[in-house]
């Protein structure tokens, strides 16, 4: 028998508020049971509950759980992080560090979120391009 699948109108733990991508609206799940040493690619959302060690690259969302561990550099269109991660974070939107979760990495994005009761080591690079004043007040 097949394991329930969540409504994927609702977010895990207030994880991204925007529509899913990829061609299904569920998104893929690696449960809280499974370990995946290697690296992971896609072209969907995907949830991690579990532990995975390696890469992680897709085009689509990236929620990672309270429950899970990551050890892993990450490049996504954006990622909502309420667990665990080890690793750097590039995302083409958005990185949320949500309260509870741990990352030591360096983030990378043009939108980065870190919530009250996140924890976080690293550095930041956020590619925002500044308002014409700004530069010129730079140049003088």
């Amino acid at each position: 028998m097949a394991a329930p699948v969540s409504n994927p109108s609702t977010p895990l733990s207030g994880t991204h508020s925007g529509t899913m991508s990829g061609p299904s609206a569920v998104p893929c799940n690696i449960g809280p049971r499974i370990a995946i040493r290697g690296n992971i690619t896609g072209e969907e959302d995907l949830v991690i509950e579990g532990r995975v060690e390696g890469s992680i690259a897709l085009n689509g969302h990236l929620a990672i759980s309270q429950a899970a561990v990551i050890e892993a550099d990450l490049e996504v269109d954006s990622v909502d992080v309420h667990g665990q991660l080890d690793g750097d974070i590039v995302a083409v939107t958005t990185i949320t560090l949500h309260e509870g979760s741990r990352v030591v990495g360096n983030l990378r994005a043009p939108r980065i979120v870190i919530i009250d009761g996140a924890q976080f080591k690293g550095t930041v690079e956020m590619d925002v391009p500044l308002p014409a004043s700004v530069t010129r007040q730079q140049r003088r």
